[in-house]
């Protein structure tokens, strides 16, 4: 059992090195970042199975994307802000388009750096990532769904880009003992006033909104999106057709993530949906639940937003 409370890149670290001691076809490929991704004990215990590039995400990427094409189980570890910006062509070319079964994970995403500002915030990777065929986007929501991610990604067959955040994150998950697929969404709560659906660490915060409104006698419907490509747009449409309002929210640019996901998925039969994430500006420097605060996507602002978009 993993303790509660520790981040998910711990969460994942943790059990890729339980698996690469029993697979020596594991390799992990980090760019200076083994502090970051918290893998050192990988490194120390594993070191055939550990590649250290140094300050070169793009190399890195391209190590990746020649071990996999040998047979090798590939992870290219480190800060989601310098691959999602510094080695994009080569997730592209590399890994994408060369179908490269490499697993992108990208960690201290979002506004995980909190005071180090916007050069050091991936608030655009849904919108870049899932325009490149054939590379699926993942964002786990806490530690039991990052442990059931990586064990899915050890053997799976599509190249991926996860992001997960730097700190440690409450559960949305109570254990082990729930369903996941890549692909296809988990309701968390049952409710037909209207949907909420988030992903990453939005989630949590979606869930205590929900059960706020509950409260209040308004009935939520919260849907957990970890796989933003492909995402489960059946799940979305059912809600649309039984909710009739959905609020999406976001550690992403308002542009091109979630939300657009939602409202692309609904074009040809829309309802009202409300976009929560982050506007198109620079970020306040903060840490990330005041930034969360400050953009309303946390679970107060999410409670708020709600109540106004149902007057």
């Amino acid at each position: 059992m993993i303790e509660n409370k520790i981040p998910c890149r711990q969460s994942f670290t943790s059990t890729l090195l339980e698996l690469g001691k029993k697979d020596k076809d594991i390799v992990v490929v980090t760019s200076d970042a083994r502090g970051s991704v918290t893998l050192n004990n990988f490194a120390k215990e594993l070191p055939e199975q550990f590649v250290e590039v140094g300050i070169a995400e793009q190399n890195a990427v391209g190590v990746g994307a020649g071990l996999s094409s040998t047979g090798k189980k590939v992870f290219v570890c480190g800060p989601a802000c310098f691959y999602v910006a510094r080695s994009l062509e080569q997730i592209k070319v590399d890994i994408a388009y060369s179908q490269n079964n490499v697993s992108i994970i990208g960690v201290s995403g979002g506004v995980s750096y909190g005071a180090l500002g916007f050069t050091h915030h991936s608030l655009h990777d849904i919108a870049a990532i899932r325009t490149f065929p054939g590379i699926q986007v993942i964002f786990p929501s806490d530690i039991y769904q990052t442990k059931k991610l990586t064990e899915i990604l050890v053997d799976h067959e599509y190249p991926v880009y996860v992001r997960m955040g730097r700190n440690a994150v409450p559960n949305v998950y109570d254990n082990e003992n729930f369903d996941f697929q890549i692909g296809k969404a988990n309701t968390l709560m049952e409710g037909n006033d209207i949907t909420l659906i988030g992903t990453g660490e939005t989630v949590y915060h979606c869930l205590q909104a929900g059960k706020k409104l509950k409260e209040k006698g308004i009935y939520a419907r919260v849907i957990d999106m970890h796989t933003l490509k492909p995402a489960d747009t059946e799940i979305i449409k059912k809600a649309a057709r039984e909710t009739g309002k959905i609020i999406t929210v976001e550690e992403h640019s308002i542009y091109g993530g979630l939300g657009a996901i939602v409202t692309e998925t609904l074009s040809e039969n829309p309802v009202p949906v409300k976009i929560l994430g982050i506007p198109d500006e620079n970020t306040i420097h903060a840490n990330a639940l005041e930034i969360f605060h400050h953009y309303g996507i946390d679970s107060e602002g999410i409670y708020q937003s709600t109540l106004e978009f149902l007057k």
